[in-house]
């Protein structure tokens, strides 16, 4: 299982709430890869949370240390990355995603809508209501997220620990292998 992904790293992308930091954990585990929730590394790096880089410097602030902290995550290896929910919607941060393998963690608008109802730490959410933000969110980024190596589509009711075992299951239908060129 260690050599499964030959060091590359994995990042997993998909809306807030898609449940990319409880994944990442486990497939770090399960991989023996470090784990590393790049939007942790941002607050570390900023000495403040999301919301409060949201309010008082701006979203696009916000992208730019994103882009920057993608950036100095990707030059390791043998780590599976959590990604901010947004971190699509920059091209250059394409440029880093690309130097490993990235997996969409494609989870139903009614379903994020469920476990976000009570989170209030989240600064895109703040302004209209939650389901009508998430289906423009979803619109916007769909496109973006499809370009992804792995699409795993998530339902409600399935477990963190099955949806893990089913990406590491569906890894190698997408890695390309050296030997067969």
């Amino acid at each position: 299982m260690n050599d499964l992904l030959k060091g590359l790293n994995l990042y997993l992308v998909g809306m807030m709430g898609a449940g990319k930091t409880t994944l990442g954990r486990l497939l770090a585990k399960d991989l023996g890869y470090g784990f590393v929730d790049s939007d942790d590394v941002i607050t570390k790096a900023a000495g403040k949370n999301i919301s409060q880089i949201f309010a008082e410097d701006g979203e696009d602030a916000f992208r730019q240390l994103e882009s920057d902290v993608l950036g100095q995550i990707a030059a390791f290896t043998r780590l599976t990355i959590a990604t901010g929910g947004g971190i699509i919607l920059k091209r250059e941060n394409w440029s880093y995603l690309r130097q490993g393998l990235v997996v969409w963690l494609d989870v139903p608008v009614a379903e994020l809508e469920r476990r976000l109802r009570e989170d209030t730490t989240r600064p895109l959410l703040q302004d209209t209501g939650l389901e009508e933000k998430l289906v423009s969110l979803m619109e916007t980024r769909y496109p973006l997220y499809s370009q992804s190596d792995l699409k795993i589509t998530i339902q409600a009711g399935e477990t963190p620990a099955d949806i893990a075992q089913r990406i590491i299951r569906d890894i190698p239908s997408v890695l390309k292998n050296p030997d067969n060129n």
